[in-house]
């Protein structure tokens, strides 16, 4: 059953990017819609990594886990390296863990 929805997907998003390079030369968009599919991929993976990091299971994910986003997202916008966003946002998430914050 997984491996049926895994494929389903996958044909999914590679029908979706065949389409866009198919149809971009046959469908045109109105301005105000060019102008809005940008915000509109960004508001929608901004959604996604807060869905990510704040939930776990249907429910809250604990203080844990967005405390170490939250230490990823600093080092990420004060432009620090990337292996150490990574590694500073999973030690403080396990630190966390470790001294028994949920």
């Amino acid at each position: 059953m997984l491996i049926a929805v895994i494929l389903a997907l996958a044909a999914g998003t590679y029908g979706f990017r065949v389409a866009g390079v198919l149809l971009r030369d046959r469908l045109e968009l109105p301005e105000w819609s060019r102008h809005l599919l940008p915000v509109a991929a960004a508001a929608l993976l901004a959604a996604l990594a807060a869905t990510a990091a704040l939930t776990e299971a249907g429910g809250f994910a604990g203080y844990a886990r967005p405390t170490g986003v939250l230490v990823g997202l600093v080092l990420a916008w004060r432009r620090a390296p990337f292996v150490l966003v990574v590694v500073a946002a999973a030690g403080t998430t396990a630190l966390l863990r470790l001294l028994g914050v949920a």
